[in-house]
C-alpha cells in the first residue's frame, strides 16, 4: 500500500515522494543500518528517560531539573546514562523486532483494508493503528526485561549507595528473588501502556501528515495549477513537526499508565520482596503521595522525551527506508 497516495489524495496540489513499504527494502541493510542509528538516538535521548524515571518513583514532588541537578550532583555526568549500556543490548534486538513488526503488519493490513473498500485515508490511519499496535507488543517481549533491569539501575542514586553493580549482577538478582517472571513485572500494564500508546502515534501522524501537507497545498498554490514538488528538506520538516505532535497526544495520554508501570517495575517491587504489588496498591500509593496529579509526575520530560525522540525517530526512519531501499532511481 502507497500510504503518500492517501496523503496525495488530501492534498492533490503537491507531489509526496513515494512511500516506502517492506517488499521494496534490502532487508539487512535496514536492520544493520537500523542499529547503528538508532543507537545514537538512543544515546541522545536516554539522560532524557533517566530523569523521568527518577521522576516517577520519586517520593515527593521534584521538577526535572531538580532531578537533572542532583543526578550530577551525586554522580557526575556518568550518572545521567546509569544503566545505558544495559538498555542498548536490549534496544537493538527489541527495535530490530519493532520494525520488522510495523512494515510486515502496515503492508499486509493496508493492502487488505483497501481491498475491503476503505477510502485511502482511512486505509491508512487504521494501518498504521494496527501496525503500532501489533509492533509495540512483540517488541515488549524484550522490551519489559531490559526495562526492569536498566530501570533498577536509573533509579540507584549514588555509587556508595549501589544495589547492583550493573546489567548483569541486577538481572542475576532479580532471577534469584523473583525467578524468571520478575523480569516481567509489569509487563501487562507495559502492553497496555505502549500498545494504545503506539497505535494512537501512528494513527496520528498519519492524520498530521496529510493535515499539514494540505495547509501547505493551501499556502503555497493559491490560485496557480502547476503541481508543486516539495524538495527531501521540506519533506522531512513536515515529518519532524507531524512526528512531535503525535508524540505530544500520546504522552498526554498515556502518562498515567507509565507512571505505574514504572512503579511497578522498580519502586514496589524493592519494596515487597514476596510478591508483586498489584495495580490498585499501586495506585493508592501514588495518590496517597500526591493525589490524582502524582500520576503524571515526569510529564515534562516525558512529553519532551517522546515528541523529540517521535521527531528524531521518524525522520531518522525515514532516512533509513530510503537508504536500505533495493531501488533508488524507483524514489524519485
Amino acid at each position: 500500500m502507497n500510504i503518500s497516495a492517501a496523503e496525495e489524495d488530501s492534498a492533490q496540489e503537491i507531489h509526496i515522494p513515494a512511500d516506502i513499504d517492506w517488499e521494496m527494502l534490502d532487508k539487512s541493510k535496514f536492520f544493520f543500518l537500523g542499529a547503528a542509528l538508532f543507537s545514537g538516538v538512543s544515546a541522545t535521548l536516554y539522560p532524557v528517560v533517566l530523569v523521568k524515571t527518577r521522576q516517577q518513583v520519586a517520593q515527593v514532588k521534584l521538577s526535572g531539573i531538580r532531578t537533572a541537578f542532583s543526578i550530577v550532583k551525586h554522580g557526575g555526568f556518568q550518572g545521567l546514562y546509569r544503566g545505558f549500556g544495559t538498555s542498548l543490548m536490549g534496544t537493538i534486538p527489541a527495535r530490530a523486532l519493532y520494525m520488522a513488526a510495523l512494515e510486515v503488519t502496515k503492508s499486509n493490513v493496508g493492502s487488505t483494508t483497501v481491498k475491503l473498500g476503505f477510502p485511502e485515508p482511512t486505509a491508512a490511519a487504521i494501518a498504521n493503528a494496527v501496525a503500532g499496535l501489533t509492533a509495540a507488543m512483540v517488541a515488549q517481549l524484550v522490551w519489559t526485561p531490559i526495562d526492569v533491569v536498566s530501570q533498577r539501575l536509573m533509579v540507584q542514586s549514588s555509587p556508595s549507595q549501589c544495589r547492583y553493580v550493573n546489567g548483569i549482577d541486577a538481572f542475576r538478582k532479580i532471577v534469584n528473588s523473583h525467578g524468571p517472571k520478575g523480569l516481567y513485572r509489569g509487563f501487562g500494564i507495559s502492553i497496555l501502556t505502549y500498545a494504545p500508546s503506539n497505535a494512537v502515534w501512528w494513527a496520528s501522524y498519519s492524520v498530521a501528515q496529510r493535515l499539514v501537507w494540505g495547509g501547505i497545498g493551501c499556502y503555497l498554490k493559491g490560485g496557480r495549477d502547476e503541481t508543486i514538488r516539495p524538495d527531501s528538506k521540506t519533506v522531512m520538516a513536515v515529518q519532524g513537526a507531524s512526528a512531535a505532535m503525535a508524540g505530544g497526544i500520546s504522552a498526554l495520554i498515556t502518562m498515567p499508565l507509565d507512571t505505574i508501570k514504572t512503579r511497578l517495575q522498580v519502586l514496589d517491587g524493592e519494596e515487597n520482596r514476596l510478591r508483586g504489588p498489584t495495580i490498585g496498591q499501586t495506585v493508592r500509593n501514588l495518590v496517597k503521595e500526591g493525589g490524582w496529579l502524582a500520576c503524571y509526575r515526569g510529564l515534562g520530560p516525558r512529553w519532551a522525551s517522546m515528541s523529540i525522540s517521535a521527531t528524531t525517530m521518524i525522520t531518522t526512519y525515514e532516512f533509513l527506508k530510503r537508504l536500505s531501499a533495493k531501488n533508488q532511481e524507483g524514489l524519485l
